[in-house]
């Protein structure tokens, strides 16, 4: 019941925001609070993997609720077909693939100790507890929950390094928190440390093994009034003394019976426990849990409003809640002091750029980073400083950086673009010189199949898994890098990188008409299925011939060309979208929310719906954008078709609904798809806003019949990066029969 009437009052909450806000410029008050539109849950059902639990924006600490880990679905520690509950931790992934981090796990208990989990057939075999989604709230600075087991609420709250506690146990009831460093979200534990500082104060860290092949985290808890008792246990036993170091180790905190909440921070560091403990002193010196929730939720509303929409309910809760998603990754990885501890393991200290981890790139490089120069351009540099020190640490930048651990998941040199793209867009507040060889080293290591690229010029399916897949990731990166070169006067480079962009005409099979496996004798790959994905183990990386053909998002005229003819193009686009969804046996789960066989669960299907654009029937690609917008994503907690992948999944949403997207990563050109939103403005540094305002806007009227660019009529079919950090206006007229010369013309087409 407690669950339906939150929900009710949310539903309230919208209806009176969408109903005020046409009287606002842009849509929305200036320091609205627009986490009230927010809606933490979607996405932690399905396959979405997203964070459940309280943070801040880019937060370092996000503290929330895990499950037992179960496999694929539980990589966030938290799904929301769970029932059972271990404790809070204080790391977690939002909508990875893969699992890890959970750490420092604490769970308030009651009644007769014990220390295991316990399992979700029998959670009273250990301490686990039940809950139930009615006595949950979520938003993104609060999360709570009651334990049916102990019938004690557990609320929740945090700054950048901080988690507050807060539980209240019944009444003449004495309770406990478990400090469980053995258990993490699918890692295993190397070695664990916890002590007794004084009757306030523990400190300990927990190493661990896993994604993060060595993942070190120290932390420190403050208690607001002294301990009855403490004790530490390794395994069943309890150690003597108020410190413990061993391979896996517990620690329990014994509370005395008060009428009042118990309160308890945790702090976390990359370095040391001294400054985990300096943390609490910097970020979190006093008591006050609403004060550290509102001041939280304030810090979540300074960066949602940035962008301030009119749309319905529906569609308001689910792009809030997508740009709330592209704040939870990447990560501060450093003290409030600066330091920070590289991947070298070595500690860095007054570095003199915030540090920041969890850099997901084959996912976010296509569309979170360009998003994140548009609406937080004081972060970026920091940014590109991290990957620049990043790649002087383990000698290439990042590929899918997991604090302070190089994963080397997926397949590109993906930090590339990002760093590209910032480059063209004026972010250079760092030595470009450096940041140029970082681009140039990382794409010339032997490493994944650019040996055979360097010395065959393309990478043979027989020599190399996954080899469709790494060329056509490696070409964008290369035609970045040509980019790049050509700007800084290396013409030498510009030529080498230019060509090698170009690999991906090696695998265009013109008989087919699909990018294929060719073999290192210059023999395509036989027997050949189009539709056949046998998960990292052929020529394509978690997709199959009928996506990847289309990954020349740097080149699409190249692409057109390869065809033949526009018409066969088209007709091949159009399949695309109008054929069986069926994969076949064995296929990829990364592989969903197919229309046809387009895939917008995975990310190498995510520009394609705007190649139509490159043939002049943009009409196509607005058709096909409402169609995701309208049909897979949602305001269910299954909302989203596939892996979230650390923002990325939301940033595509964002984006589309604002009515434009960026094909290529790194030249500043936006293509036009079909605006979601009646008007969203974006607030700039500078006082320049650019406003998109969709008039006749529609579930029918999805296609652009013209276009008005601060009052003049504009004909492209895309916009520019300088456009919307210039500031101004751009009015869409929609209507529901397509204008089928909107942007056909060759001069208006997107800009190469």
């Amino acid at each position: 019941m407690l669950k339906k009437i939150f929900v009710a009052v949310q539903l309230l909450a919208l209806s009176v925001f969408t109903g005020c806000s046409a009287d606002v410029p842009g849509g929305n008050p200036v320091d609205a609070d627009l986490v009230q539109h927010v809606d933490p849950y979607i996405g932690t059902g399905g396959h979405g993997h997203t964070f459940l639990g309280a943070s801040v924006p880019f937060g370092a600490v996000q503290v929330g609720p895990n499950n037992i880990h179960k496999g694929w679905d539980w990589c966030s520690g938290y799904h929301f077909s769970d029932t059972v509950v271990i404790g809070f931790s204080h790391l977690h992934l939002s909508g990875t693939g893969c699992a890890d981090l959970g750490d420092i796990l604490v769970m308030p208990t009651t009644g007769e100790l014990k220390i295991n989990t316990g399992s979700d057939q029998d959670p009273e075999s250990g301490y686990a507890s039940k809950y139930s989604h009615e006595n949950e709230t979520a938003s993104p600075e609060y999360y709570s929950v009651v334990l049916d087991r102990y019938n004690t609420k557990v609320e929740l709250t945090a700054t950048e390094r901080v988690a507050l506690h807060r539980y209240s146990f019944p009444a003449d009831t004495a309770g406990r928190a478990i400090f469980n460093l053995i258990t993490g979200n699918g890692d295993g534990v190397k070695e664990t440390h916890f002590a007794k500082i004084d009757d306030t104060t523990y400190v300990g860290y927990r190493f661990s093994s896993g994604w993060a092949s060595d993942q070190r985290v120290f932390f420190a808890v403050k208690l607001q009034t002294p301990a009855e008792s403490f004790a530490i246990y390794d395994g069943k036993n309890q150690l003597e003394g108020d410190s413990g170091k061993s391979g896996a180790i517990t620690g329990v905190i014994n509370f005395a019976k008060a009428d009042v909440p118990v309160m308890v921070k945790v702090a976390l560091s990359p370095v040391s426990v001294e400054n985990a403990v300096a943390n609490i002193t910097a970020e979190m010196p006093d008591w006050d849990f609403d004060a550290v929730k509102a001041k939280a939720r304030a810090s979540w509303n300074k960066e949602l409003n940035k962008f301030q929409v009119k749309a319905d309910p529906k569609t308001t809760k689910i792009f809030y809640t997508a740009l709330y998603h592209s704040m939870i990754a990447p990560v501060l990885f450093n003290d409030t002091n600066g330091d920070y501890r590289g991947t070298d393991k070595k500690v860095y200290t007054n570095p003199g750029f915030q540090n920041y981890s969890i850099f997901s790139l084959w996912d976010t490089y296509r569309t979170q980073h360009p998003l994140l120069t548009i609406y937080q351009p004081e972060r970026i540099n920091d940014m590109v400083k991290s990957m620049l020190a990043i790649y002087q640490q383990q000698g290439i930048l990042p590929i899918w950086h997991l604090l302070g651990n190089e994963t080397g998941t997926m397949v590109g040199y993906h930090a590339v673009p990002v760093i590209v793209d910032a480059y063209f867009k004026g972010f250079r507040d760092y030595d470009v010189e450096l940041a140029y060889k970082a681009i140039k080293d990382s794409a010339m290591n032997d490493r994944e199949g650019v040996k055979y690229l360097k010395e065959m010029g393309y990478i043979p399916g027989d020599k190399e898994n996954e080899a469709v897949a790494k060329s056509l990731e490696y070409a964008i990166d290369d035609h970045c890098i040509a980019l790049m070169a050509k700007d800084l006067g290396k013409m030498e480079d510009y030529e080498y990188f230019l060509n090698r962009s170009k690999v991906y005409t090696q695998y265009f099979d013109k008989e087919t008409l699909f990018m294929r496996g060719k073999m290192a004798d210059g023999s395509w790959r036989d027997p050949f299925d189009p539709i056949s994905s046998q998960h990292r183990s052929d020529d394509y990386c978690e997709g199959n011939a009928w996506q990847y053909t289309w990954l020349v998002p740097h080149d699409p005229y190249g692409l057109v060309e390869l065809f033949g003819s526009e018409e066969a193009y088209v007709n091949k686009l159009d399949t695309l979208f109008n054929m069986s969804s069926d994969l076949g046996e064995g296929a990829s789960s990364d592989i969903s929310g197919l229309i046809g066989q387009y895939a917008h669960g995975n990310e190498p299907s995510h520009h394609t719906i705007y190649m139509y654009a490159f043939v002049g029937q943009q009409w196509k690609a607005a058709q096909r954008v409402r169609q995701v917008l309208d049909t897979l994503y949602h305001d269910q907690p299954d909302g989203l078709s596939g892996n979230e992948d650390c923002g990325q999944m939301s940033a595509w949403y964002i984006m589309s609904a604002m009515g434009f997207y960026p094909v290529h990563p790194a030249n500043g050109v936006y293509v036009f798809g079909s605006p979601a939103l009646d008007e969203v403005t974006v607030k700039q540094p500078n006082g320049k806003n650019f406003t998109v305002v969709a008039h006749n806007n529609s579930k029918e009227n999805i296609y652009i019949q013209s276009i008005k660019y601060n009052g003049q009529s504009y004909t492209k079919s895309y916009i520019t990066h300088d456009m919307i950090t210039s500031g101004g206006k751009l009015e869409i007229e929609l209507g529901a029969t397509p204008n089928q010369k909107f942007g056909a013309d060759m001069t208006d087409r997107p800009a190469r």
